[in-house]
């Protein structure tokens, strides 16, 4: 018999097939990645009970790793990205510095890139991070106006993620129970007397002014004060935004429509509004009072210490460094929701 009579006739014999990582997976009810990590010793997954009944699994079947090839995929860089709008807004600045620390504290290196909220820029600059062969990513660029292009390339590639401080909705997401600060908020403000409460709500796109909004409207539903949606005004995170909104609302209305008291969506916003009272002659909080929120390091330090929402930003932080770290280990993961606090101070005082 030829040699290619032998290969003829052991394809028709029927030769068995070697099993495949893709087998076990199949198996055992995990994904292949699973299976890897669970297979690679120096991982720390390799010794958890997960991994331990993979490893029966492949041992049942007859796979055994091809060290060739596990030597082609790629392994840990001990390395995680983290996305963020801006450094140059005080809360993602926290939020970063908290998350390097837990990583820090797990023997991990973070790697911060920015997008300015641009949709685009949060694909282009995290596949970029992805280039550099981060084991994940945490996101704080969510939005809920439309898919993330980025989060589905993960899904489909099997890529750990974790979001933070927004969600979509959809994803792990370790974030701040927005609905409940902003009823703090203007809880606060109805209890001092105030009635007409104007909210300086932040953009749509994002989940915690959406939350933040939610709360505010069910505080003065319960309450028994109508809202006012000449009140209502959205704006993006800025001083800036903050400044030429308030500037309009405060000018459109005349001195009997105008509100008593001002929410705003973070203290980014309430500074812009102190700006604006200042130059229209409007004094704080003798004829306005005014309330921020994310409680920064600003806040008790302006010339009018400013009431503000205190958000656990280092939970959150750690939070989501820990829902990443379950993900990338093939844990199971849920979401976590984190208290905010109302802290009041010189900007927020009884109704005229």
């Amino acid at each position: 018999m030829t040699a290619s009579e032998g290969r003829a006739s052991g394809r028709a014999g029927g030769a068995k097939r070697r099993p495949t990582m893709a087998d076990v997976a199949r198996e055992a009810g995990v994904n292949a990645s699973t299976v890897s990590r669970a297979m690679d010793e120096r991982h720390s997954f390799s010794r958890s009970d997960t991994a331990a009944r993979i490893k029966e699994v492949a041992q049942r079947i007859g796979y055994s790793p091809n060290p060739a090839a596990a030597s082609l995929r790629r392994q840990s860089t001990r390395t995680i990205g983290v996305v963020v709008s801006r450094l140059s807004d005080t809360v993602m600045a926290i939020l970063y510095e908290e998350i390097a620390e837990a990583c820090r504290d797990h023997g991990l290196h973070a790697l911060v890139a920015i997008t300015h909220d641009e949709p685009a820029a949060e694909a282009v600059q995290g596949r970029l991070l992805l280039d550099r062969m981060v084991d994940g990513l945490v996101l704080a660029t969510a939005r809920l106006d439309s898919e993330s292009d980025l989060v589905r390339e993960l899904a489909a590639r099997d890529i750990p993620y974790a979001l933070a401080l927004r969600t979509d909705g959809r994803g792990p997401a370790s974030v701040g129970d927005d609905k409940l600060g902003g009823y703090l908020a203007a809880r606060h403000l109805i209890d001092l007397g105030h009635r007409r409460i104007a909210l300086i709500a932040g953009p749509s796109y994002a989940s915690n002014p959406v939350g933040r909004m939610e709360g505010y409207r069910t505080a003065l539903r319960e309450a028994g004060i109508a809202v006012d949606e000449r009140l209502v005004r959205p704006s993006e995170f800025s001083m800036e935004s903050g400044e030429r909104v308030a500037t309009e609302l405060l000018s459109d209305l005349s001195a009997g429509e105008r509100p008593t008291a001002v929410m705003t969506v973070n203290d980014n916003t309430a500074v812009g509004v102190l700006a604006a009272a200042r130059r229209l002659g409007i004094s704080i909080p003798g004829e306005l009072s005014l309330v921020g929120y994310n409680d920064t390091p600003l806040a008790a330090r302006l010339p009018i210490p400013l009431t503000s929402v205190r958000v656990p930003l280092r939970e959150i932080g750690r939070g989501a460094v820990d829902i990443l770290l379950r993900s990338i280990e093939g844990r199971p993961t849920t979401s976590s929701v984190y208290a905010p606090t109302l802290i009041p101070r010189e900007s927020s005082t009884p109704a005229p």
